[in-house]
């Protein structure tokens, strides 16, 4: 499949920039530990073209204090960026729109107060992404847009993190994230940006320890090519073109070169060379450290700078899920992490379409289909259900919280870490009292997804399959009603009585009512 960029990035954007093409837009705004970015662009036929590019340095990674909280005027910071997002985002849909954060609000203790205030002035919903998953979608976006079937080493160099993929064609076959990177390293190795032969070998030895047990999952013999892909990567480039030391490939050679130049400048204020962006200037001598730590480590005899990043692998994921919902035999890719889920914790994968499909049935009576969020719903309770269970392999005491724990915490391609925290509440509250759920009772659409999931496990408590008459709901004002099938509750009292504590436990501790209807 073919794939293009553009060239030329936007700097200021006209409100009315391809109005009368707005359906065909798709966006991906990447929240970074030094950078925010959002990314608009099209797919025609496999060829992706940019429409529009924004980029603000919010630094966010140096916002957060020694006690992993997020100072509010880095918040400040990130929620002006995100509201001239917004102003360009006027008129998308949401199914349009994917915003993803990446290591510092995965580090940040205070992240879901942030989370909420960003929420609101960008008017979209901000997902914090795992680092594996980010490495996933940076591969995605490289592979797409430079294509090749060699065997590659793709690097990220963020701000408080790197992440390095082996891939092959679209494949990413290894993905791995390092708490490591150019704002996290420079604060701690160079401060008030000073530059000495003493910080650059301590942050070098800093970024090897960090990266040292890598070694062996991304030997050299296991790739062909090495490409970068970050701001890092393209701001190094960039010195080394401007100043004639190289084609743009990062060297071991021309590293030396730039550590050279730094440490005779003494300082980043100091720091003159053509090429180097004012705003470069903090975070270079972290960045240059990183990336002669893994040039010499791995032995990269040359990086070259790659045309694709996370934003444009956002971007077509959000295609693909896309395409995955107008087309069943397209496979989204958060469907296959749900099979080798089951696969992997040997879940009893057909009492789990059992239940995923009563609790879907179920929730047809509930759901709003003029939720602009309910087909993600739909699908979030059909993962829930066919993974309730994964904590039996565990134990079966206390399942439904091993479940949950898993859930929350497993590395699952495709899914958000929000995404996954939800999936965890879900199963969480399969079973049990509803007061642990207390923190989410303003949640109709979750309590609506935990009600349907908590039934349909109640009706199939035996292991066996029902008739799709058996059992519907009904929503009524403040109360749902569960309509049975007369003569199949008569022959079954056990699960009558089940479903009679299932209406108390609403009653008391629910945030609606539940009763049962014999029909």
């Amino acid at each position: 499949m073919d794939t293009m960029l553009s060239a030329k990035s936007a700097k200021k954007t006209s409100p009315g920039l391809d109005r009368s093409r707005q359906s065909e837009l798709l966006a991906a705004i990447d929240i970074g530990s030094n950078s925010a970015r959002l990314e608009i662009g099209t797919i025609t036929k496999g060829r992706y073209k940019r429409v529009d590019y924004l980029k603000e340095m919010v630094r966010l990674g140096g916002g957060l204090d020694s006690h992993g909280m997020l100072t509010e005027e880095a918040m400040q910071r990130g929620l002006a960026c995100l509201a001239r997002f917004a102003q360009r985002l006027k008129g998308f849909e949401p199914w349009q729109v994917r915003a993803v954060a990446t290591q510092t609000l995965r580090e940040a203790r205070n992240r879901d107060a942030f989370l909420q205030r960003a929420n609101r002035v960008l008017g979209h919903p901000i997902e914090v992404i795992a680092g594996r998953e980010e490495a996933r979608l940076i591969y995605q976006g490289v592979a797409r847009l430079q294509p090749s079937e060699l065997p590659r080493l793709v690097i990220d160099i963020g701000g408080r993190s790197t992440e390095m993929i082996l891939g092959q064609g679209r494949t990413a076959l290894t993905k791995e994230s390092f708490s490591v990177g150019s704002v996290s390293l420079s604060l701690q190795h160079f401060p008030q940006g000073r530059f000495t032969a003493e910080a650059f070998r301590s942050a070098q030895i800093a970024a090897g320890a960090e990266l040292e047990e890598a070694l062996t999952l991304f030997d050299r013999s296991a790739w062909q090519e090495a490409l970068g892909s970050s701001g890092t990567v393209g701001a190094v480039s960039q010195i080394l073109v401007a100043n004639g030391i190289t084609d743009g490939s990062i060297t071991p050679d021309s590293l030396r070169w730039c550590i050279e130049r730094c440490m005779e400048a003494g300082s980043a204020d100091l720091l003159n060379l053509p090429g180097l962006k004012a705003e470069r200037k903090a975070v270079l001598g972290g960045g240059l450290s990183i990336l002669y730590t893994l040039a010499m480590h791995f032995d990269i005899e040359a990086l070259r700078p790659a045309k694709g990043a996370l934003r444009q692998g956002v971007i077509f994921d959000l295609e693909e899920r896309h395409e995955a919902a107008r087309n069943h035999r397209a496979l989204d890719p958060r469907d296959a992490s749900v099979r080798e889920l089951q696969q992997r914790f040997r879940v009893d994968k057909v009492h789990g379409e059992r239940i995923r499909a009563r609790a879907l049935s179920l929730w047809q009576s509930l759901a709003d289909p003029s939720a602009a969020t309910d087909g993600e719903h739909t699908r979030e309770l059909g993962w829930a259900s066919a993974l309730h269970e994964i904590g039996m392999m565990v134990s079966h005491h206390d399942h439904h919280r091993h479940s949950a724990y898993l859930l929350g915490h497993v590395d699952a391609a495709g899914f958000s870490q929000s995404q996954q925290r939800r999936l965890a509440a879900l199963v969480l509250g399969q079973r049990g009292e509803l007061i642990k759920l207390a923190e989410h009772m303003h949640d109709t659409a979750l309590m609506s997804q935990v009600l349907c999931l908590r039934l349909a496990i109640i009706l199939h408590h035996a292991r066996i399959d029902l008739s799709a008459e058996t059992a519907s709901l009904q929503r009524g004002r403040n109360k749902v009603h569960l309509k049975l099938n007369k003569r199949w509750a008569n022959q079954n009292p056990r699960t009558l009585h089940l479903l009679d504590e299932e209406c108390r436990r609403w009653s008391a501790q629910g945030n609606r009512q539940l009763s049962l209807m014999l029909t």
